[in-house]
């Protein structure tokens, strides 16, 4: 792949705020930016010089936006097969590409590929039905947690299952969908890896933050870890590994359980910038949003040296009507462009920095 200059045109898929911190980094290293989505008046799109709003199976509408673009890239993981189908036979590059994406919308094939490249995870069965749940379960260990295969995020499409006797209600509760049952794990705590990948191959990754969920969804990522430096290596090698088995261009993030043993088990992974990186564009030399548009343009990938200790914490429903005055001089706000401000819905972030780093 060829770099692309300033002046070049970024095509994003999905129009949320991922897009819109990806748009912001594109426009920074001056790259144009469209984007398409089904939603009028997304938040990427006001951050964007032109959006086509058309359903992601619309291949007039998806033609006409691969044309206007340099080089596609998309800020969610659920883009149609056909869609990226749409883009590859107009010519234009499409990162990440159709295999990382194929993987990662089913939670099934994802385990069964990491499990492939030496990357373990925590004891699974397929599920196709309530009746196959009594079986699964025994063999898991005897807890565990159904979640669909497909469409789940921030805690949704998943119910736990504390005895056969739960089948039935777990099953329902999912939507009677496909799915798997994941042995419940007790695990110390939880860190993601935030790596990128270049067009040549060359691969860095980010300190792996410490991840709080409230409610199934993120709440507070901190850097440093707290963790052995041995466990953090190990956690970033793996990473490396997913992305290189992938072919991978551009950022992805890579979510594990720590064990009390320092042992490692992955929980999945994003093919996209990631909520758990939220920090790194003010702690670190380079964020990930520009570390994705660099990726993806062919450019050489910036130092991912973290200059400060920091915590990102999410601003969820109406904590996302923040008072700008009630900040403090170490705190950076970054609002989303979210219209109303919905129980469970992420409306912004505030990152700390905590100190300059020491090491």
């Amino acid at each position: 792949m060829s770099m692309i200059a300033p002046g070049s045109t970024i095509g994003i898929l999905g129009g949320g705020q991922l897009g819109r911190m990806l748009a912001s980094a594109a426009n920074q290293l001056g790259f144009d930016v469209h984007i398409f989505c089904p939603e009028d008046d997304a938040p990427a799109s006001r951050a964007a010089r032109q959006t086509w709003i058309a359903d992601y199976s619309d291949d007039a509408a998806l033609r006409a936006f691969a044309k206007s673009c340099d080089v596609v890239t998309l800020e969610f993981e659920n883009i149609p097969a056909s869609t990226a189908k749409a883009i590859a036979d107009c010519g234009v590059a499409l990162h990440p590409g159709p295999k990382a994406l194929a993987i990662s919308q089913d939670r099934a094939e994802e385990k069964a590929f990491l499990n492939s490249i030496d990357i373990p995870t925590a004891p699974y069965e397929i599920i196709s039905a309530a009746a196959d749940i009594p079986g699964a379960l025994e063999r898991v260990g005897g807890t565990g947690v159904l979640k669909t295969r497909r469409d789940g995020y921030d805690g949704k499409g998943q119910s736990w299952v504390r005895s056969s006797g739960d089948a039935d209600i777990a099953w329902d509760a999912i939507g009677a969908a496909p799915a798997v049952l994941e042995a419940a794990i007790p695990f110390e705590c939880e860190i993601s890896v935030i790596v990128a990948r270049s067009s040549v191959g060359e691969t860095l990754s980010w300190a792996p933050p410490r991840n709080a969920h409230v409610d199934g969804i993120l709440s507070r990522s901190i850097v440093p870890s707290g963790l052995d430096k041995n466990v953090e290596t190990r956690a970033r090698e793996q990473a490396m590994k997913l992305v290189e088995a992938l072919d991978y261009v551009g950022v992805l993030a890579l979510e594990f359980f720590v064990l009390s043993d320092g042992s490692l088990l992955a929980n999945e992974f994003a093919p996209r910038v990631h909520n758990s990186g939220h920090w790194t564009p003010e702690a670190c030399q380079t964020g990930q949003f520009e570390q994705h548009i660099r990726a993806i343009s062919g450019w050489p990938l910036g130092n991912t040296r973290r200059l400060f200790d920091a915590e990102m914490r999410n601003l969820i429903g109406d904590q996302g009507l923040v008072d700008p005055t009630s900040l403090k001089p170490d705190e950076t706000l970054t609002l989303y462009g979210k219209r109303d401000a919905r129980p469970g819905r992420k409306m912004g972030h505030i990152t700390r920095r905590i100190a300059p780093r020491k090491d």
